[in-house]
């Protein structure tokens, strides 16, 4: 293997499969060396995937403004491109690889050009190795664990010509204090969080993501207040399970004690996501109930309805266990939204367990479900599973699904109808320039006739007419 200098660590499976503990919460702080480096030039991040990748590439934005970059408009006049990347499912993987043969040209008429490669992907050792075989025109490859190294691995590219590879197959430190350069200046992201260990048998994400660790509860409120003070109406709660919040604390703190907490900082909206069926308590569920702050909206993963396919994802619950659950939801939030995540065509799904998932979908009364075909992911366990679902079938099997689902979709926004809802409203509509458009504390999407002053406000809107995808109303003053 040719040598790349003082960086160049490439990912091993084997390595990420263990859990050793020995995270520690360290400080960001930029040496004064890298203070002026990125002056004179430019910057391009691209997002690929969920709310996590968003939110770190945030935390890159900040990282580099700090060291005097500047965000470019266009990819033809960056001097640094990075592709903050997605590895959930091939489809995500595939549009990468495509956008790097594109941004070649790029790099053949600037040749000082740089070009990253991070976030999830270089956490597969298949997608390092063909990276340093068949792309050697990238010259930054690192993980979802040390971006706040980003400013050494730029200083050893540009100054030192070397091409820099560090993926971390353990996990990194929890990194308080980097700077971030928000998309939206009324919503946050917040990290609580880093890390899974449910393991289900088709996810990657244990394996790129690392080990579960916890934010401490004091640098999570101090971040949310400095929010509140800003002007910032909604957060998110981000983790690869938020529900696991606070089990690696040895003061026993949990995700309840944490929504409760965030309830009394000021902040009008409190989001989360992504629940694990599993970890989600009964305290938790009164604490959504108890707090005015936490929307009535909850997205939780079933993945499937049949017991049999539950148990070869390793999801750890039953379909009775999952119903159990929505049962004490609807009790305590009786006017709750659901929403899920359903895998259709899993390794030895049968008719009869695709029909136990309609069931549930129809029991359940999910409002607004994210679909899929399952996707191989190369060193998961479900990827030894023989694939014996035909390709027609899972076509036909996800059609099904989604009709049921868009049902539900729609029965979930009718009973808005004739209704006043509040709304925080993110911009004007961008298929209708008479009108503004928002989310409801049920996260339904509202297009309303109002005043442009409202954008970044939450106000109230009569809803006149349930659409599938969305409501229409009109701002009540």
């Amino acid at each position: 293997m040719k040598d790349y200098g003082k960086y160049f660590k490439t990912p091993s499976i084997d390595d990420a499969r263990k859990r050793v503990k020995g995270s520690e919460v360290i400080d960001f702080k930029l040496s004064d060396q890298f203070l002026n480096f990125g002056k004179e030039k430019k910057y391009v991040i691209q997002t690929y995937g969920c709310q996590g990748n968003e939110a770190d590439s945030e935390r890159m934005s900040g990282i580099l403004e700090k060291m005097s970059f500047t965000e470019a408009n266009d990819l033809s006049e960056a001097d640094i491109i990075l592709l903050n990347t997605c590895a959930i499912r091939g489809n995500a993987e595939n549009r990468v690889f495509g956008e790097m043969g594109r941004l070649k040209s790029f790099k053949r008429n600037n040749p000082n050009l740089l070009l990253g490669v991070c976030g999830c992907m270089p956490q597969e050792e298949s997608v390092v190795n063909k990276l340093l075989k068949q792309y050697p025109y990238v010259d930054l490859i690192f993980g979802t664990h040390n971006i706040h190294k980003i400013p050494e691995y730029l200083y050893t590219a540009y100054l030192d010509k070397e091409r820099v590879v560090e993926v971390y197959s353990s996990e990194g430190d929890i990194v308080e204090d980097i700077p971030k350069i928000r998309d939206n200046k009324h919503k946050a992201w917040i990290n609580i969080m880093y890390g899974c260990d449910e393991f289900c048998t088709y996810c990657i994400v244990p394996y790129t993501r690392g080990r579960e660790r916890s934010r401490k509860p004091a640098a999570i409120l101090a971040e949310v207040v400095k929010l509140v003070e800003d002007g910032y109406q909604e957060i998110t709660l981000l983790g690869q399970n938020v529900n696991a919040y606070g089990q690696d604390l040895e003061s026993g703190y949990s995700f309840a004690d944490l929504l409760r907490d965030l309830n009394d900082t000021g902040i009008n909206r409190i989001r989360f996501t992504t629940s694990h069926p599993r970890d989600l308590n009964e305290d938790t569920i009164k604490a959504m109930a108890d707090c005015d702050h936490v929307m009535e909206h909850l997205h939780l993963p079933v993945q499937s309805g049949s017991d049999s396919i539950l148990k070869k994802m390793n999801r750890k619950y039953t379909r009775e266990d999952y119903l159990k659950l929505v049962k004490q939801l609807k009790a305590h939030i009786p006017d709750i939204s659901i929403t899920t995540d359903i895998i259709v065509g899993f390794p030895n799904e049968s008719e009869d367990d695709f029909l136990e998932t309609l069931s549930l979908v129809k029991e359940v009364g999910f409002e607004g479900a994210f679909t899929f075909i399952y996707s191989k992911r190369e060193g998961t366990p479900a990827a030894k599973y023989e694939d014996d679902v035909p390709e027609d079938e899972k076509k036909r099997r996800l059609y099904r699904l989604n009709d049921v689902t868009n049902d539900g979709y729609l029965n979930g926004n009718k009973r808005f109808e004739n209704t006043i809802v509040e709304v925080l409203v993110d911009s004007v509509s961008k298929n209708d320039k008479e009108k503004l458009s928002g989310y409801s504390r049920h996260n339904k999407l509202v297009n309303f006739t109002g005043n442009e002053e409202s954008i970044g406000k939450i106000v109230k809107v009569r809803i006149l007419e349930a659409k599938t995808w969305h409501l229409l109303g009109e701002e009540v003053n």
